[in-house]
């Protein structure tokens, strides 16, 4: 078993609940950042990062255009936020020795090589990482699910309610 811990599953099938649950339980051990859906009129209107010491920033939106924002779906994604807020987060708790949470390695975060590089050195090095993993097949994010160091764990209806107690009685394992 590895000391990596990534869950998989459908939009909206919960992980980030989840991982949300585990890190009420986890407290200051934690640090990192995870995601949340901006909604408002007419339904979703992008993404937000929320980092565990209370930072947040903009990471996609609808009104985001133009070359400094690649998309993805119908989302304009804001890559130098993600490296200044969530990038910063990831290295301040490999840093101070904490668990790792990164919600989520996907499409978007994935357009920035320096999450990319700062996921695999978390991955690669002394502290357990908790997060979660886009389940379609991509070239990048496949790359880390096959990690020795990786387990993945998928999010469906019947496991979602008992996943973050067995996530904490897993990271008592690593």
């Amino acid at each position: 078993m590895g000391k990596t811990l990534l869950l998989t599953g459908y939009p909206g099938c919960g992980k980030t609940t989840i991982i949300r649950k585990v890190v009420t339980q986890l407290g200051d051990r934690a640090g990192g950042f995870y995601t949340e859906e901006i909604s408002g009129p007419g339904g979703r209107k992008g993404f937000q990062l929320i980092t565990l010491d209370g930072k947040e920033v903009v990471l996609a939106h609808k009104d985001f255009r133009g070359k400094a924002h690649p998309c993805v779906g119908r989302y304009g994604v804001d890559v130098q936020a993600l490296e200044r807020v969530g990038v910063a987060a990831l290295q301040r708790a490999i840093q101070a020795g904490q668990i790792i949470i990164v919600d989520e390695i996907g499409k978007m975060e994935l357009f920035s090589a320096a999450f990319s590089n700062v996921v695999m050195q978390a991955i690669l090095g002394p502290n357990p990482v908790v997060g979660s993993i886009v389940l379609k097949p991509d070239p990048r994010a496949d790359t880390f699910k096959r990690l020795a160091q990786v387990t993945v764990w998928e999010v469906i209806p019947r496991n979602r309610d008992a996943l973050p107690d067995q996530i904490i009685a897993w990271l008592r394992t690593v």
